[in-house]
């Protein structure tokens, strides 16, 4: 569905993002909500924090103090669709960004900028200072950004290209107060359901779908099991 909306044009760490023209018509959302697949061909965790943030210059452009997230992808590249369980604590103040959400995943290495291929819903104060965001998203996927020809920044973007390189994305969320990002990580693989991922492999959605995994999760699933470490990892976020 078009919106018409009104937007302030943000200037990025101090530097206009010129790669990008934001219209004040938004186009509509092609990617849709949707149930988790049985299955998932990957899974990634990312571990954001303030320092990682650079400005769309490439220059250092640390995000709010004392604040971090969790962003953990289950992926079904078959069938184009991502789930997502997105968790920041000490993030204060409005959401702010020339994209149709302020939390996102961008195409960029450690220290460099990159447009973003997926918009994600902004996580939601919980009341007690964490906020969180959880779903599935069915691509084609849209960001409510333009490039340089016009195209829409997620056009194009398969989830196949995560699978092929996740070194090379980043997921991150942008305030009013601080426009380059908030928080910001890159992309690690995990294993989903004791597998090791990437093309071919595959786990059932009963261990993979409801799971949040993070970097230190490697086969503790299967100790703790699911319930116990969905309450490991959202202990962890609230503690920073």
């Amino acid at each position: 569905m078009s919106k018409k909306r009104s937007i302030r044009i943000l200037t990025i760490g101090g530097a206009a993002a010129a790669a990008f023209t934001l219209l004040a018509a938004a186009p509509a959302s092609a990617e849709t909500e949707v149930q988790a697949p049985s299955t998932f061909t990957s899974a990634f965790t990312v571990m954001a924090t303030p320092d990682q943030v650079i400005s769309t210059a490439g220059a250092p452009a640390p995000g709010e103090a004392g604040a971090t997230g969790t962003f953990d992808f289950r992926i079904n590249s078959d069938q184009e669709i991502i789930c997502y369980d997105i968790t920041l604590t000490g993030v204060t103040g409005d959401y702010m960004s020339p994209a149709k959400t302020a939390t996102h995943l961008h195409q960029a290495a450690v220290g460099k900028s990159g447009p973003p291929r997926i918009a994600f819903p902004n996580p939601v104060d919980q009341g007690d200072g964490t906020r969180t965001s959880s779903g599935c998203l069915q691509g084609p996927f849209t960001t409510g950004v333009m490039n340089d020809a016009g195209a829409d920044t997620g056009t194009g973007f398969t989830l196949a290209q995560i699978e092929a390189d996740p070194a090379s994305f980043t997921g991150d969320s942008h305030t009013a107060a601080f426009t380059s990002g908030v928080v910001r990580g890159q992309l690690t693989q995990v294993p989903v359901g004791g597998v090791d991922t990437g093309f071919g492999g595959a786990a059932q959605a009963g261990i993979g779908s409801d799971l949040a995994l993070g970097a230190g999760a490697l086969g503790l699933v299967g100790v703790l099991g699911t319930a116990a470490w969905i309450a490991v990892r959202r202990r962890h976020a609230q503690e920073g």
